[in-house]
């Protein structure tokens, strides 16, 4: 490997997306990584998309050929996903997949173990927990800021599964595509949750499609959904708190993403505009012992391990993620989500939807 860690983006294009607007520059802002190629759509896209970042572009086979290129990042869309994953594992480069994995338990399964018999690195976009307000949240908790944590409480916005779609987003009407409510934003969320309060050791979960018909924005077309935009998820965490999570489709105009931690000395409540987690544009507050009312409590600047990205930017977590990734695969450390990580998530969620049916 040289000096740097040479990075090919597969998704990267001219037209947006979440590789130019996240990835991109969350590695400019970073020492260690070097963008080197990447892989679109197509050729055309792929010519446009390297003339106007200036790397070298081609096929995802000549992409993970590269000698070049030590880590693939996987942008696609989540049916995309496995195939991409093991012709870069194939070619013996590590891996950064966004999430979810895989479509389902199973292939994250076969991708997970892939990159364990080829000794390959292979990790997973679980960003929140990389955020820097939810990294002092969990140093909060730990602490004692509430004392012993009795309960949690989380009502959030899925954002997208509304009354509206993109045309490039229809594809997130259809469960069987891997790209839910459940996968997506909760599941970005619960991992976070679950790394501030512990997993999940009793749950029970109501999930349901309450709009089974949407329009396309722009052109008013009827499209079918039967992915779920209603999600009930309650339970007991490690160590005895009781958990509640309701994540409801669209953004409703009222409130896109309030938690509560609830604890024996104190309360803090974290919100944000929108209940995807992982871009972490949260804002934290607290009270405990005397305190009258909640106060704003600023996130120390040393959480913030990529100055030149703001919290309020989209790479925000992203970037953090990366510097994670990099000191594993400098020091051989296992901090960022790695594959077995992911297919734990899988699992759990799998455990939530299988909860709703019983």
């Amino acid at each position: 490997m040289t000096s740097k860690i040479g990075v090919g983006i597969v998704g990267l294009s001219v037209n947006g997306g979440w590789a130019a607007r996240a990835h991109v520059p969350a590695l400019a802002a970073l020492d260690g990584y070097e963008l080197r190629a990447l892989a679109a759509s197509g050729p055309e896209s792929a010519r446009a998309a390297g003339e106007h970042f200036g790397v070298a572009h081609g096929s995802v086979d000549d992409l993970v050929a590269r000698d070049d290129v030590d880590l693939v990042v996987v942008t696609v869309k989540v049916p995309h996903h496995r195939e991409l994953v093991m012709a870069a594992l194939e070619a013996g480069k590590s891996v950064l997949s966004e999430w979810p994995l895989g479509n389902g338990l199973a292939e994250a399964e076969e991708m997970a173990a892939a990159a364990e018999s080829r000794g390959l690195r292979g990790f997973v976009g679980l960003q929140a927990r990389s955020a820097a307000p939810v990294r002092y949240l969990r140093d909060l908790i730990a602490d004692g800021y509430v004392g012993e944590v009795l309960s949690t409480s989380m009502i959030a916005s899925g954002g997208r599964w509304g009354a509206t779609f993109e045309p490039r987003g229809e594809y997130l009407l259809d469960p069987g595509n891997g790209a839910t409510m459940l996968t997506i934003p909760f599941g970005h969320t619960v991992d976070a949750l679950a790394m501030v309060l512990g997993e999940f050791t009793e749950v029970s979960s109501t999930i349901a499609t309450r709009r089974a018909q949407v329009r396309e924005e722009g052109t008013g077309r009827l499209a079918p959904m039967t992915a779920e935009d209603q999600l009930v998820v309650s339970g007991a965490l490690e160590g005895g708190a009781v958990a509640s999570v309701h994540y409801r489709g669209g953004m409703p105009r009222g409130t896109g993403f309030h938690w509560e931690i609830n604890g024996t000395e104190g309360d803090l409540v974290v919100t944000g505009e929108n209940g995807h987690l992982q871009f972490g544009q949260v804002t934290l507050r607290g009270a405990r012992g005397g305190d009258e009312g909640l106060a704003e409590l600023a996130v120390p600047a040393e959480y913030d391990l990529v100055p030149g990205v703001a919290r309020t930017e989209t790479a925000h977590a992203v970037a953090h993620a990366y510097v994670q990734i990099r000191d594993d695969i400098e020091n051989g450390t296992n901090t960022a989500p790695d594959f077995t990580h992911a297919v734990h998530r899988h699992r759990e969620l799998d455990r939530i939807r299988r909860a709703a049916r019983s």
